[in-house]
Protein backbone atom coordinates (compact mmCIF):
# COMPACT_ATOMS: atom_id res chain seq x y z
CA UNK A 1 0.00 0.00 0.00
CA UNK A 2 1.05 3.48 -0.57
CA UNK A 3 0.20 6.93 0.38
CA UNK A 4 -1.83 8.80 -1.93
CA UNK A 5 -0.06 10.69 -4.78
CA UNK A 6 -0.58 14.20 -3.47
CA UNK A 7 0.54 13.25 0.07
CA UNK A 8 3.66 12.01 -0.54
CA UNK A 9 4.50 14.95 -2.51
CA UNK A 10 4.02 17.01 -0.38
CA UNK A 11 5.82 15.37 2.46
CA UNK A 12 8.76 14.78 0.59
CA UNK A 13 8.85 18.54 -0.47
CA UNK A 14 8.72 19.11 3.55
CA UNK A 15 12.01 16.34 4.08
CA UNK A 16 13.89 17.01 1.21
CA UNK A 17 16.45 19.99 3.16
CA UNK A 18 16.69 17.80 5.93
CA UNK A 19 20.05 15.67 5.85
CA UNK A 20 19.49 12.04 5.97
CA UNK A 21 21.63 11.00 8.63
CA UNK A 22 19.69 13.87 11.35
CA UNK A 23 16.37 12.12 10.02
CA UNK A 24 18.16 8.80 10.69
CA UNK A 25 18.73 9.98 14.27
CA UNK A 26 15.78 11.35 15.14
CA UNK A 27 13.91 8.41 13.50
CA UNK A 28 15.30 6.14 15.79
CA UNK A 29 14.55 8.41 18.69
CA UNK A 30 10.97 8.36 17.81
CA UNK A 31 11.04 4.19 17.18
CA UNK A 32 12.77 3.70 20.68
CA UNK A 33 9.50 5.82 22.24
CA UNK A 34 6.91 3.92 20.30
CA UNK A 35 8.29 0.76 21.18
CA UNK A 36 8.98 1.92 24.87
CA UNK A 37 5.72 3.27 24.67
CA UNK A 38 6.86 5.66 27.19
CA UNK A 39 4.72 8.06 29.32
CA UNK A 40 7.19 10.48 30.63
CA UNK A 41 5.45 13.60 30.49
CA UNK A 42 6.73 14.32 27.29
CA UNK A 43 5.17 14.25 23.33
CA UNK A 44 6.45 11.73 21.30
CA UNK A 45 6.69 14.40 18.80
CA UNK A 46 7.58 17.45 21.20
CA UNK A 47 9.83 19.15 17.91
CA UNK A 48 9.75 19.85 14.29
CA UNK A 49 12.53 17.05 13.75
CA UNK A 50 10.55 14.17 15.63
CA UNK A 51 8.01 15.32 13.50
CA UNK A 52 9.95 14.90 10.46
CA UNK A 53 11.37 11.82 11.43
CA UNK A 54 7.25 10.65 12.00
CA UNK A 55 6.69 11.75 8.77
CA UNK A 56 9.27 9.76 7.15
CA UNK A 57 9.18 6.59 8.82
CA UNK A 58 5.52 5.81 10.88
CA UNK A 59 3.26 8.09 8.38
CA UNK A 60 2.62 5.63 5.82
CA UNK A 61 2.39 2.81 8.24
CA UNK A 62 -0.40 4.33 10.35
CA UNK A 63 -2.13 5.51 7.12
CA UNK A 64 -2.21 2.15 6.11
CA UNK A 65 -3.51 1.01 9.26
CA UNK A 66 -6.21 3.28 9.29
CA UNK A 67 -6.94 3.24 5.68
CA UNK A 68 -7.65 -0.77 6.43
CA UNK A 69 -9.41 -0.15 9.35
CA UNK A 70 -11.74 2.14 7.70
CA UNK A 71 -12.09 0.01 4.53
CA UNK A 72 -14.22 -2.55 6.97
CA UNK A 73 -16.26 -0.25 8.11
CA UNK A 74 -17.26 1.29 4.41
CA UNK A 75 -17.77 -2.81 3.57
CA UNK A 76 -19.80 -3.42 6.96
CA UNK A 77 -22.27 -0.29 5.94
CA UNK A 78 -21.81 0.32 2.20
CA UNK A 79 -24.22 2.83 2.19
CA UNK A 80 -23.14 5.07 4.30
CA UNK A 81 -20.66 8.05 4.07
CA UNK A 82 -19.53 10.61 6.52
CA UNK A 83 -19.64 14.11 5.77
CA UNK A 84 -17.62 15.34 9.02
CA UNK A 85 -14.60 14.03 10.88
CA UNK A 86 -13.51 14.19 14.17
CA UNK A 87 -9.73 12.96 15.25
CA UNK A 88 -8.57 13.37 18.95
CA UNK A 89 -4.65 12.76 18.79
CA UNK A 90 -4.43 13.72 14.94
CA UNK A 91 -0.86 13.76 14.89
CA UNK A 92 -0.30 15.54 11.33
CA UNK A 93 -3.24 14.47 10.13
CA UNK A 94 -2.78 10.76 9.42
CA UNK A 95 -6.73 9.68 9.41
CA UNK A 96 -7.84 12.75 7.79
CA UNK A 97 -6.10 12.26 4.39
CA UNK A 98 -7.17 7.92 4.76
CA UNK A 99 -10.66 9.27 5.70
CA UNK A 100 -10.84 11.56 2.57
CA UNK A 101 -9.45 8.73 0.28
CA UNK A 102 -12.40 5.94 1.63
CA UNK A 103 -15.38 8.44 1.77
CA UNK A 104 -15.03 11.00 -0.79
CA UNK A 105 -17.96 13.41 0.08
CA UNK A 106 -16.41 14.18 3.47
CA UNK A 107 -16.83 17.87 3.47
CA UNK A 108 -15.27 19.51 7.50
CA UNK A 109 -12.95 17.27 9.75
CA UNK A 110 -11.74 18.72 13.54
CA UNK A 111 -8.34 17.47 14.14
CA UNK A 112 -7.25 17.98 17.97
CA UNK A 113 -3.43 17.77 18.66
CA UNK A 114 -1.09 18.29 21.42
CA UNK A 115 1.88 18.85 19.29
CA UNK A 116 2.50 21.55 18.30
CA UNK A 117 4.87 21.15 15.76
CA UNK A 118 2.72 17.92 14.62
CA UNK A 119 -0.28 20.51 14.26
CA UNK A 120 1.72 23.05 12.08
CA UNK A 121 2.70 20.01 9.60
CA UNK A 122 -0.66 19.08 9.56
CA UNK A 123 -2.26 21.89 8.72
CA UNK A 124 0.14 22.78 5.98
CA UNK A 125 -0.34 19.02 4.71
CA UNK A 126 -4.35 19.29 4.84
CA UNK A 127 -4.36 22.11 2.53
CA UNK A 128 -4.08 19.85 -0.45
CA UNK A 129 -7.58 18.68 0.47
CA UNK A 130 -10.46 19.79 -1.29
CA UNK A 131 -12.38 20.43 1.78
CA UNK A 132 -12.29 22.97 5.30
CA UNK A 133 -10.23 21.25 8.08
CA UNK A 134 -10.53 23.05 11.74
CA UNK A 135 -7.23 22.35 14.24
CA UNK A 136 -7.20 22.68 17.37
CA UNK A 137 -4.61 22.78 20.00
CA UNK A 138 -5.47 19.73 23.03
CA UNK A 139 -4.66 16.52 24.37
CA UNK A 140 -6.68 13.83 24.64
CA UNK A 141 -6.83 13.77 28.36
CA UNK A 142 -8.56 17.01 28.70
CA UNK A 143 -12.22 17.60 28.81
CA UNK A 144 -13.62 17.24 25.04
CA UNK A 145 -16.42 18.84 26.13
CA UNK A 146 -16.23 22.31 24.23
CA UNK A 147 -16.26 19.87 20.18
CA UNK A 148 -19.01 19.09 18.63
CA UNK A 149 -20.36 15.95 17.46
CA UNK A 150 -18.98 14.23 13.92
CA UNK A 151 -20.35 11.50 12.09
CA UNK A 152 -16.93 9.51 12.01
CA UNK A 153 -14.99 9.82 15.42
CA UNK A 154 -11.43 8.54 15.18
CA UNK A 155 -8.58 7.64 17.86
CA UNK A 156 -5.49 6.02 16.41
CA UNK A 157 -2.23 5.34 18.49
CA UNK A 158 -3.27 7.57 21.28
CA UNK A 159 -4.69 5.15 24.02
CA UNK A 160 -0.37 3.41 24.70
CA UNK A 161 0.42 7.50 25.50
CA UNK A 162 -2.55 7.37 28.69
CA UNK A 163 -2.85 5.93 31.85
CA UNK A 164 -5.77 3.13 31.81
CA UNK A 165 -8.29 5.45 34.00
CA UNK A 166 -7.08 8.20 31.25
CA UNK A 167 -8.44 6.02 28.50
CA UNK A 168 -11.42 5.55 29.96
CA UNK A 169 -12.54 8.51 30.18
CA UNK A 170 -11.30 9.17 27.18
CA UNK A 171 -13.42 6.50 25.56
CA UNK A 172 -16.58 7.71 27.42
CA UNK A 173 -16.26 11.30 25.62
CA UNK A 174 -15.36 9.73 22.45
CA UNK A 175 -18.78 7.74 22.24
CA UNK A 176 -20.32 10.47 23.42
CA UNK A 177 -19.04 12.83 20.56
CA UNK A 178 -19.76 10.10 17.65
CA UNK A 179 -23.01 10.84 15.98
CA UNK A 180 -23.12 7.76 14.10
CA UNK A 181 -19.53 5.67 14.00
CA UNK A 182 -15.96 5.55 15.93
CA UNK A 183 -13.09 3.96 15.34
CA UNK A 184 -9.80 3.06 17.79
CA UNK A 185 -6.99 1.85 16.77
CA UNK A 186 -3.98 0.81 18.68
CA UNK A 187 0.05 -0.83 17.54
CA UNK A 188 -0.76 -4.45 16.81
CA UNK A 189 1.00 -6.25 19.81
CA UNK A 190 -0.24 -7.95 23.09
CA UNK A 191 -0.79 -5.11 24.87
CA UNK A 192 -2.27 -2.93 21.97
CA UNK A 193 -5.37 -5.82 21.43
CA UNK A 194 -5.88 -5.65 25.44
CA UNK A 195 -6.48 -1.91 24.96
CA UNK A 196 -9.14 -2.72 22.42
CA UNK A 197 -10.34 -4.97 24.33
CA UNK A 198 -11.09 -3.28 27.26
CA UNK A 199 -12.80 -0.49 24.76
CA UNK A 200 -14.78 -3.01 23.43
CA UNK A 201 -15.97 -4.12 26.51
CA UNK A 202 -16.86 -0.57 27.57
CA UNK A 203 -18.57 0.47 24.48
CA UNK A 204 -21.11 -2.03 23.97
CA UNK A 205 -22.06 -1.85 27.67
CA UNK A 206 -22.90 1.88 26.47
CA UNK A 207 -24.85 0.38 23.61
CA UNK A 208 -22.83 0.85 20.55
CA UNK A 209 -22.89 -2.08 17.71
CA UNK A 210 -19.75 -3.50 16.51
CA UNK A 211 -19.15 -2.99 12.92
CA UNK A 212 -15.61 -4.39 12.77
CA UNK A 213 -13.61 -6.66 13.34
CA UNK A 214 -15.34 -8.64 15.27
CA UNK A 215 -18.92 -10.29 13.83
CA UNK A 216 -19.98 -10.46 17.16
CA UNK A 217 -20.67 -9.21 20.25
CA UNK A 218 -19.86 -12.07 22.41
CA UNK A 219 -16.41 -12.35 24.49
CA UNK A 220 -13.23 -12.56 22.06
CA UNK A 221 -12.73 -15.95 22.00
CA UNK A 222 -9.08 -15.41 21.50
CA UNK A 223 -6.71 -16.32 24.82
CA UNK A 224 -2.83 -15.49 25.42
CA UNK A 225 -0.87 -16.01 23.95
CA UNK A 226 -2.85 -15.67 20.62
CA UNK A 227 -4.11 -12.17 19.89
CA UNK A 228 -6.39 -10.47 17.46
CA UNK A 229 -4.27 -7.99 14.98
CA UNK A 230 -3.84 -7.24 11.60
CA UNK A 231 -1.60 -6.36 8.95
CA UNK A 232 -0.93 -4.37 6.07
CA UNK A 233 2.15 -4.58 3.46
CA UNK A 234 3.26 -0.61 3.58
CA UNK A 235 5.60 0.56 0.42
CA UNK A 236 8.79 2.21 1.09
CA UNK A 237 9.83 5.53 -0.39
CA UNK A 238 13.51 6.60 -1.24
CA UNK A 239 13.31 8.29 2.29
CA UNK A 240 11.60 6.09 3.98
CA UNK A 241 14.42 3.49 3.22
CA UNK A 242 17.44 5.90 3.98
CA UNK A 243 15.99 6.94 7.11
CA UNK A 244 15.18 3.40 8.85
CA UNK A 245 18.71 1.70 6.91
CA UNK A 246 16.46 -0.85 5.12
CA UNK A 247 17.23 -2.90 2.51
CA UNK A 248 13.84 -3.91 1.34
CA UNK A 249 11.62 -1.80 -0.28
CA UNK A 250 8.61 -2.83 2.23
CA UNK A 251 7.15 -3.05 5.68
CA UNK A 252 4.71 -4.85 7.34
CA UNK A 253 2.43 -2.77 9.63
CA UNK A 254 0.74 -5.03 12.37
CA UNK A 255 -2.42 -3.13 14.24
CA UNK A 256 -5.37 -3.69 16.34
CA UNK A 257 -8.20 -1.93 16.22
CA UNK A 258 -12.48 -1.42 17.04
CA UNK A 259 -14.98 0.05 14.87
CA UNK A 260 -18.25 0.55 16.48
CA UNK A 261 -21.95 2.51 15.58
CA UNK A 262 -24.77 3.14 16.93
CA UNK A 263 -26.50 1.70 13.76
CA UNK A 264 -26.30 -1.81 13.05
CA UNK A 265 -23.83 -3.25 10.04
CA UNK A 266 -25.84 -2.69 6.79
CA UNK A 267 -25.82 -6.68 6.79
CA UNK A 268 -25.37 -8.60 9.78
CA UNK A 269 -25.70 -11.85 8.27
CA UNK A 270 -22.41 -11.13 6.77
CA UNK A 271 -20.07 -12.75 8.04
CA UNK A 272 -16.43 -14.34 9.50
CA UNK A 273 -13.27 -12.10 9.46
CA UNK A 274 -10.23 -13.74 8.41
CA UNK A 275 -7.66 -13.78 11.89
CA UNK A 276 -4.39 -15.04 10.12
CA UNK A 277 -2.41 -15.20 7.22
CA UNK A 278 -4.32 -17.85 4.50
CA UNK A 279 -2.43 -21.53 4.46
CA UNK A 280 -3.14 -22.72 1.16
CA UNK A 281 -2.55 -25.58 -1.27
CA UNK A 282 -3.09 -27.56 -4.26
CA UNK A 283 -7.19 -26.80 -4.33
CA UNK A 284 -7.48 -26.29 -0.94
CA UNK A 285 -7.09 -23.27 1.80
CA UNK A 286 -6.82 -23.23 5.12
CA UNK A 287 -8.53 -20.10 7.17
CA UNK A 288 -8.44 -18.84 10.45
CA UNK A 289 -11.80 -17.29 11.49
CA UNK A 290 -13.78 -15.10 13.89
CA UNK A 291 -17.52 -16.41 13.57
CA UNK A 292 -20.53 -15.12 14.29
CA UNK A 293 -21.34 -17.34 17.05
CA UNK A 294 -18.85 -16.01 19.24
CA UNK A 295 -16.01 -19.03 18.54
CA UNK A 296 -12.48 -18.80 16.77
CA UNK A 297 -12.18 -22.14 14.16
CA UNK A 298 -10.05 -23.04 11.91
CA UNK A 299 -12.09 -24.14 8.76
CA UNK A 300 -10.58 -26.26 5.49
CA UNK A 301 -12.37 -25.07 2.05
CA UNK A 302 -11.97 -26.87 -1.25
CA UNK A 303 -12.95 -27.09 -4.55
CA UNK A 304 -16.09 -29.21 -3.92
CA UNK A 305 -17.26 -25.95 -2.25
CA UNK A 306 -17.62 -23.89 -5.52
CA UNK A 307 -18.43 -20.17 -5.11
CA UNK A 308 -17.50 -20.73 -1.46
CA UNK A 309 -13.82 -22.10 -2.68
CA UNK A 310 -12.85 -18.85 -4.74
CA UNK A 311 -14.32 -16.31 -2.11
CA UNK A 312 -12.19 -18.18 0.31
CA UNK A 313 -8.91 -18.22 -1.91
CA UNK A 314 -9.22 -14.72 -2.24
CA UNK A 315 -9.84 -13.82 1.45
CA UNK A 316 -6.71 -11.76 2.97
CA UNK A 317 -5.86 -11.35 6.83
CA UNK A 318 -8.59 -9.06 8.03
CA UNK A 319 -11.11 -9.85 5.26
CA UNK A 320 -14.85 -10.44 6.02
CA UNK A 321 -15.80 -13.66 4.12
CA UNK A 322 -19.39 -14.72 3.80
CA UNK A 323 -20.02 -18.41 3.82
Amino acid sequence: MQLPSQLRAAVDSFLEDTPIDVLKQAARRLSERYRAELRDGRLHMSEDLAVKAYLATRLPATYAAVWASFDAIAAARPNWSPASLLDVGAGPGTALWAAADTWPDLSHATLVEASDPARRMGQNLAGHLPFQSEWKSGDATRNLSDLAPADLVTCAYVLDELEPAARVSLVDQLWRLAADTLLIVEPGTPAGWQRILACRAQLIEAGAHVLAPCVHAAPCPLTSPDWCHFSRRVARSRIHRLAKDAEVPWEDEKFAYIAVSRHRPDDESQSMRVLAPQRAGSGKVELKLCCPDGSAATRLFTKRKGDTFKRAKRADWGDALTD
